[in-house]
């Protein structure tokens, strides 16, 4: 049962990286924009999550760097925003 429960995760995860960089390439989506970078973020943490229970070495590493790429793109997002109230 345990088994079913980290692949959902896992898929879930999947689901949520491929699906934003198919809404990326149909240009569907910004990449600079919070949804992208925080549905990115969101499906490499559950990845992550999966990999605890199914280690995979590279998979795990990988998805090390899709979380940072994704914090950067936040940080990005964020400080650009503040940097736009601040301007008007």
């Amino acid at each position: 049962m345990i088994d079913i429960l980290f692949d959902i995760i896992g898929m879930s995860g999947t689901i949520l990286v491929v699906g934003a960089f198919i809404m990326l390439q149909l240009e569907k989506i910004n990449p600079k924009s919070l949804t992208y970078n925080l549905t990115n973020l969101s499906g490499a943490v559950l990845l992550l999550i999966s990999l605890c229970y199914n280690f995979n070495l590279a998979s795990f590493v990988i998805e090390l760097f899709w979380i940072a790429a994704s914090i950067i793109g936040l940080v990005k997002y964020y400080t650009k925003s503040k940097q736009t109230i601040t301007v008007e």
